[in-house]
């Protein structure tokens, strides 16, 4: 199924400029060395106005699959401009690991707007935390039922179905709640810092469905060529 730039989806689940795709494309930037299973940890931190951090919580493989696992079908957007509907995972909801935390003063957490994934590879996604709660996020381990793929972002992956999937963190190893809103990889390289597919927020600064021409032939080119030469999914 496909839809030609600029015409609409019927069915309205395919944001503008996309394409669908039956297949998962593997992107990312540079091959990074990644933590096996049996030595992946996930870490949980906050950190304060002056960006010192405290861990909240930290769980190695096992620990992880111990807390409440949720099943997760969603569809996903590349803003390569793939898209892939009804995909099927298996995690752990941000609601539920923010469940584990036992704050200083109960009822009353700290005043936090913006959340940091950091992964292997030195790779970095900054979102808003209130696009994390609510059952709109999670970070999986498992794919279509099995084991999710190293290549795909196995051990474990931030998933954020409702924003570009290179928010969708690869290999994720800590998730920072923060005052700050601290751009990452791709933001700091020219993406857009929210990456909302509707809105095709795809670079920084340029309203994509208004300036695609220019997104295509100049910055685009820019960035997929000169800088890096390969994306992050």
């Amino acid at each position: 199924m496909t839809f030609p730039i600029g015409d609409k989806d019927p069915t309205g689940r395919v944001p503008p400029g996309q394409r669908v795709t039956e297949k998962f494309p593997v992107l990312t930037a540079g091959t990074p060395k990644i933590t096996p299973v049996t030595e992946w940890t996930l870490t949980l931190c906050v950190e304060n106005a002056e960006m010192e951090q405290t861990q909240l919580g930290r769980w190695d493989y096992p620990a992880f699959a111990d807390l409440p696992q949720t099943d997760v079908t969603c569809d996903i957007h590349c803003v390569t401009r793939w898209s892939k509907l009804d995909t099927r995972w298996r995690g752990v909801t941000i609601d539920d690991l923010l469940a584990t935390v036992d704050w200083a003063d109960p009822g009353s957490e700290p005043p936090i707007a913006y959340a940091r994934a950091e992964c292997d590879g030195d790779y970095a996604a900054n979102l808003k935390l209130a696009d994390l709660r609510g059952g709109q996020a999670f970070i999986a381990t498992h794919y279509d039922g099995a084991p999710l793929p190293e290549a795909h972002g196995g051990p474990a992956r931030l998933v954020v179905p409702k924003l570009y999937f290179w928010k969708s963190a690869k290999w994720i190893r800590r998730l920072i709640l923060s005052p700050y809103d601290r751009k990452g990889f791709w933001e700091k390289l020219g993406y857009h810092n929210y990456g909302d597919p509707w809105r095709e927020q795809r670079y920084r600064g340029l309203n994509d469905f208004e300036h695609r021409a220019t997104l295509d032939t100049e910055l685009s080119r820019q960035i997929r060529e000169e800088r890096l030469g390969k994306r992050k999914d």
